[in-house]
């Protein structure tokens, strides 16, 4: 570590990154002894700025991140640790703490985009957003439209309207990831338990109704 360029305060900043994705997940900032304790525990750890205190992630919130690697640049000033993460990046629920778009391509998109992107709308409303008005709204709104648009897969899925049925699979998904946002869902939850499925051959609530 003695060849690492901490700036005036001792501080070097820390780009997190997903493992598997490659996701950038947050920023944060390490002095000498945060880094060191990373290295050691194998957890990150950071300096807070604003409270002038180590914080080590997920101690509160139980959303770990597991190191992998940590690499620098080229100029040693900058760190880039590869993290295997328990459960969102962001105190917002976000995955990732970049959820606040200022320029993005059509080809860029991804669920994990709107997922963020969403969560962007319910942190930082929007004048004139409807999905800042279905969080405005409230739980019962969000799911009134699930239960909408339910029914819409099904009528454009029995006439066998496979366009209707994937335009109306799409405002399916968006409301859904509406109201798991606005119920503190995360991504990782709902991923977790899809990765148990392969080990039963049949749907637990299925079971428990016979």
């Amino acid at each position: 570590m003695t060849d690492l360029k901490f700036d005036a305060n001792g501080l070097i900043p820390a780009i997190i990154q997903d493992h598997y994705t490659k996701k950038v997940l947050m920023l944060a900032y390490m002095n000498a002894e945060s880094l060191e304790i990373t290295m050691k525990e194998g957890k990150t750890c950071f300096w807070s700025r604003s409270r002038q205190e180590l914080w080590r992630k997920g101690a509160t919130s139980g959303n770990f991140q597991t190191v992998v690697s940590i690499r620098t640049d080229c100029d040693k000033d900058t760190l880039l640790i590869d993290v295997i993460k328990e459960g969102p990046a962001c105190h917002t629920g976000s995955e990732t703490c970049f959820f606040n778009d200022i320029m993005q391509g059509e080809e860029a998109f991804s669920y994990e985009g709107l997922y963020d992107m969403l969560v962007g709308r319910k942190v930082n409303k929007k004048e004139g957003s409807y999905t800042t008005y279905l969080f405005e709204k409230g739980i019962d709104k969000i799911l009134k439209k699930v239960g909408e648009e339910c029914t819409e897969v099904i009528i454009g899925a029995k006439g066998g309207d496979k366009a209707e049925t994937v335009y109306e699979i799409a405002d399916l998904i968006y409301h859904i990831t509406v109201m798991m946002i606005e119920m503190g869902i995360s991504l990782d939850e709902v991923t977790a338990e899809l990765a148990k499925r392969h080990i039963v051959d049949h749907k637990v609530k299925q079971e428990k109704m016979q």
